[in-house]
């Protein structure tokens, strides 16, 4: 097997790209020995037995199907997560959480004729200050209050 790094090295700078994209044809070594100014390498490329091969990317097939599996709800732990848990939710989402289950029960108790629309006013405003931190802490205000009884919801 002959020493082809001066051959590969100028057909590299023909190339236009690194030695290790270089291919040479195994087949044709022995040829490839004796051919030592940069036209004789030309034309073994243009013969096609050097050749330049494509550069080889990071393959993204792993990161995709990791991708599948977090939308998922996988990978998810507590090794996982960076930052607190509520830069991990944004306020606009808490918010939606907290003041959506809030609504619903006053708008159950209203339409169950358990509350006025006066009190359903005046507990949706409330709500919506922010006055109650979920939907136990309204139904508690409006029992402190004497507008529930305790059995109910």
């Amino acid at each position: 097997m002959p020493d082809l790094s001066n051959q590969r090295r100028l057909a590299a700078a023909i190339l236009h790209c690194g030695e290790g994209r270089v291919w040479i044809d195994p087949a044709s070594q022995e040829e490839l020995a004796d051919a030592v100014t940069r036209s004789d390498l030309r034309s073994a490329i243009k013969a096609g037995v050097i050749r330049r091969q494509r550069i080889r990317g990071t393959s993204r097939v792993r990161a995709r199907r990791h991708a599948i599996e977090v939308k998922k709800g996988r990978h998810s732990g507590p090794g996982s997560r960076r930052g607190t848990p509520r830069s991990r939710v944004t306020k606009k989402e808490r918010w939606m959480r907290r003041i959506r289950p809030q609504r619903k029960a006053l708008r159950e108790l209203r339409n169950a004729k358990k509350i006025t629309p006066k009190v359903y006013r005046e507990f949706y405003r409330r709500a919506k200050g922010g006055m109650f931190r979920s939907r136990a802490h309204l139904l508690a205000n409006l029992r402190l209050a004497g507008y529930l009884k305790e059995g109910s919801p």
